[in-house]
């Protein structure tokens, strides 16, 4: 992977570990709503394990690459964005909303004044 930019290193496994914890916080409510909430909860869990599997790598790389704990905060919020709205319309059936268009331009500003002094 050291030919693949920290940054993108970075974002790919964030990406990848969002994906893992999205299902695991909410698409119990969907997949195990006939199941007692223990059951769901253990589930989840057992899910949330491929998420750190993916995230605590893609942070440490991306610390120790030069991005500061605010900005892999605000990296993971943008990409928690990224991967919750199409997940929230295709794989959950909600309608689209408006304020999932204007949130993106509250991150941007957000990715704007975090990474402005780099």
């Amino acid at each position: 992977m050291n030919a693949i930019p920290v940054s993108l290193q970075t974002v790919l496994l964030l990406a990848a570990s969002n994906v893992f914890m999205t299902f695991a916080w909410y698409g119990h409510l969907k997949n195990f709503a006939d199941r007692p909430w223990y059951w769901a909860a253990l589930v989840s869990r057992g899910i949330a394990l491929f998420k750190y599997l993916l995230q605590v790598p893609g942070n440490r790389i991306g610390f120790v690459g030069g991005l500061s704990l605010a900005q892999l905060k605000i990296t993971q919020e943008v990409i928690t964005l990224v991967v919750f709205v199409p997940f929230a319309l295709f794989d959950m059936d909600q309608t689209f909303k408006l304020d999932f268009f204007w949130a993106g331009p509250c991150m941007v500003g957000a990715v704007y004044f975090i990474f402005r002094d780099r």
